[in-house]
Formats: structure tokens, C-alpha cells, sequence
């Protein structure tokens, strides 16, 4: 049996989640506290960069969640989660990689406001604002007449970026812009089970809270 090694508040390890229950795959979640579980022996001999997700199929580890999300689909063809056409094909492959390496960076920055925590530096805050409105914007545009990204299927764009977007729609963050097609988007998506058994709870927001606040009280601003 597929086994996933994760942490429920963590996107990367959402994503991996979600893709294997709109897959309908058979899968054990084993949860580990990046708390210093991530630095064990057991931990490590699966993944020596200590970080998740992890996922386990037959013996064969593999890490980083995109490289998880090719494999998946690879392997486990049904459904199908990525378009064949190279424009649609590009279009999800670009959601992909502007939310990875773009959108998260900035969201991250911007989790003490998202948590109603106290902020840090304003011109940081201020730059990922804009740098996530500027992602928004080139997400909204990418979007036409189709539920979903380059596809009338989810496809492991949503995968990815609807790990995201909708914390930062949710979040209380002031951002520059409208976006009616990136919404809708949204709200297609917090219907599907998939995303609300994924969903964080409270419990779990509330102690990620708390290592935020601890965390910022230990960095000095600036």
C-alpha cells in the first residue's frame, strides 16, 4: 500500500493528499511533527533532506511533491490529471511552477497577517502583497470558458495552486486587484471532497499558530 508521509497544515504535503484521493488510491498517512521527527534516523533514511512529503510505494521513496505528483500520475493514469494539448499542457505546468516558486515564497511571508498574527518588517509584507496580486493576475488571465486550468478536469494545476490561492482569498489580506473567474475557481474547488477532508482544523491552525508566534519571537525584524 501507498504510503504518505506528511503534515496536514503543510500545502506541499496537501497537494500529494489531495491528488491521492481524487485518484481513489489506497494510501496510509503517517504524520510527522516538524518538530524534530524530521531530523530521526527512520525519518531521514527516507528522505536525507529531511523534509515532507514523503511518499512510500513498494519500497521506493520518492520526495519533493511535484516529483510525487508526476509519479502518481504516471503510474496511476485514472483519472487523468494533466492535459495532452501542449498549450494546456503548458498552462497547468506554469500554474504549477509560478505557485511553487512565486506564490508560496510570498504567502509564507505573509502567514502572520493570514493568521492574524503580529506582522514583521511592513516593506516585506508589502512587497509579498504585491507580488502575490501580481501571481493572481497572471493566474486570473490564464483563465478561460473551462472550470479549470487549461481543462474542463481538474488537473494537478488545481492540485498545486488550490492549495494556496484560497488561504490567501480566506486570509484577510488586502490585495490589489479583482479576480471574478480566480473565485469561482475557488469556490468549485472547496466543494470537492477532496479539499474538505484535506481541510486544516482548528486544533491544527491553532498550533501552527503558536509555532508561528514562537518563531517571530525568536527572529528580530528588519
Amino acid at each position: 500500500m501507498l504510503k504518505l508521509y506528511h503534515e496536514p497544515i503543510s500545502p506541499n504535503s496537501r497537494r500529494v493528499w489531495i491528488t491521492l484521493l481524487e485518484k481513489e488510491l489506497e494510501f496510509e498517512l503517517v504524520e510527522v511533527k516538524l518538530d524534530g521527527e524530521q531530523f530521526q534516523p527512520e525519518f531521514l533514511a527516507l528522505n536525507p533532506f529531511h523534509h515532507i512529503p514523503v511518499l512510500v510505494d513498494d519500497g521506493f521513496n520518492v520526495v519533493e511533491s511535484l516529483a510525487i505528483l508526476d509519479y502518481l500520475e504516471a503510474k496511476y493514469p485514472n483519472p487523468v490529471m494533466l492535459p495532452t494539448d501542449a498549450k494546456d499542457l503548458a498552462i497547468a505546468r506554469m500554474v504549477q511552477l509560478v505557485t511553487v516558486n512565486e506564490l508560496l515564497p510570498a504567502t509564507m511571508t505573509l502567514s502572520g497577517v493570514i493568521l492574524g498574527l503580529p506582522v514583521g518588517n511592513p516593506e516585506k509584507i508589502e512587497q509579498a502583497k504585491q507580488k502575490a496580486s501580481t501571481v493572481l493576475k497572471f493566474f486570473e488571465n490564464l483563465l478561460d470558458d473551462r472550470p479549470y486550468f487549461g481543462s474542463q478536469n481538474l488537473t494537478l494545476a488545481e492540485v498545486v495552486a488550490g492549495t494556496i490561492v484560497p488561504w490567501l482569498f480566506r486570509g484577510g489580506v488586502s490585495l490589489t486587484g479583482d479576480y471574478p473567474k480566480l473565485t469561482a475557481w475557488c469556490d468549485r474547488l472547496m466543494t470537492r471532497l477532496s479539499w474538505q477532508t484535506t481541510e486544516a482544523t482548528p486544533e491544527i491552525i491553532e498550533a501552527f499558530k503558536s509555532r508561528m508566534a514562537a518563531r517571530m519571537a525568536q527572529t528580530p525584524s528588519g
